[in-house]
């Protein structure tokens, strides 16, 4: 394994960091309030950070992921990149790639996905889609939905005729909504019907996609707690008890040693299942194993990041508080520990 980026890989990363840390500012991120931030994803696909995903494959979002972490920017990043630019590109077809990625890659088309797949989605008999969705992330940012259904099967609607949606609020400000299906016109992802595959890829690629959403939500979620992280040792080092730092307390470096060692897991196994992905490697128990680490040990991370500011860190107004909220999300996400856990168990029982 290399995890060494490359050199594309690195200059994409520098950019997207210069452009988050100079747009998503704590001013900016508290005045788009639950919403998302119109001209920093603006500034995003123009400076081709999106369109470039499919050439930096899926270690190469990772690396992004993490710098939009940091900052908690309120954009769909994540999610038009895993559910528009990586799935029409693996599993689209000639037409689709060519009709699709191009509006995916300049901002004007915004695909989010309703992952998991959902039982209650069904396509009717005139090949359009019925069912609800009670949370889908970014949705009010969002053009078109990728849908799984209950036979996991992988459709795209464009959000218009046949679709509602009704604003929800979660914990971290992810622009989400619920979705409604009424006979929506949906388009299967990759080639039509076949015979005993039903419309669209089977479970190969609905599979695929939801590994390649674990593995980069996990990424995201090593950049949410790297950022908690700085915060609390900047709070610390500056923030004196009794004459000192608090940062030379024996307590506060523990717990900020113990943060850092599970900031490490989640990177790490987010790098490893990305890497495998991207030299065509099985990495489903991979990408299990990095969702497993972003849930359990994330949530301690952002808990600590809180924790060390001390009555500040209780402020919902302050940017640590921020970043408690992202990662308690993608906790909730990602599916809990043990959930995931289980799963995990019972993919490498079946030998899969």
């Amino acid at each position: 394994m290399d995890f060494t980026p490359t050199e594309a890989q690195a200059e994409a990363r520098g950019l997207a960091a210069r452009i988050f840390a100079d747009l998503a500012t704590h001013e900016r991120l508290r005045a788009a309030g639950s919403g998302s931030d119109p001209e920093l994803w603006k500034a995003l696909c123009a400076s081709g950070l999106v369109a470039a995903v499919e050439e930096l494959g899926l270690l190469g979002l990772v690396l992004l992921l993490e710098e939009q972490g940091r900052t908690t920017a309120q954009v769909p990043y994540a999610a038009a990149c895993v559910y528009g630019q990586l799935a029409v590109a693996a599993h689209g077809t000639d037409e689709q790639r060519a009709r699709l990625l191009p509006g995916i890659g300049d901002g004007s088309v915004v695909v989010t996905g309703a992952f998991p797949a959902q039982q209650g989605v069904r396509p009717s008999a005139r090949g359009g889609l019925s069912g609800t969705v009670p949370v889908v992330p970014w949705l009010r940012d969002a053009t078109h939905v990728l849908v799984a259904d209950a036979g996991r099967r992988l459709w795209l609607a464009p959000l218009g005729e046949g679709t509602g949606m009704e604003e929800v609020e979660l914990t971290a400000p992810w622009s989400a909504g619920r979705l409604t299906l009424d006979d929506a016109p949906a388009e299967p992802l990759g080639p039509g019907p076949g015979p005993g595959t039903g419309a669209g890829p089977g479970p190969g690629a609905y599979a695929d996609v939801l590994a390649t959403a674990r593995t980069a939500f996990a990424g995201l979620q090593a950049g949410v707690c790297a950022g908690s992280l700085a915060r609390a040792v900047a709070h610390t080092n500056t923030r004196e008890q009794f004459g000192r730092p608090l940062a030379t307390r024996q307590g506060v470096q523990l717990r900020a040693a113990d943060a850092h060692m599970d900031t490490e897991a989640i990177r790490v196994t987010a790098y490893e299942a990305a890497w495998r992905r991207d030299a065509g490697l099985p990495y489903a128990t991979h990408a299990l194993t990095a969702a497993w680490w972003a849930s359990e040990a994330g949530q301690r991370v952002v808990h600590t990041g809180q924790h060390l500011h001390g009555g500040a860190g209780a402020d919902v107004g302050h940017p640590v508080h921020r970043h408690f909220l992202w990662g308690r999300q993608l906790d909730a996400y990602l599916g809990s520990g043990s959930e995931v856990l289980q799963e995990l168990g019972e993919l490498i029982a079946s030998g899969s």
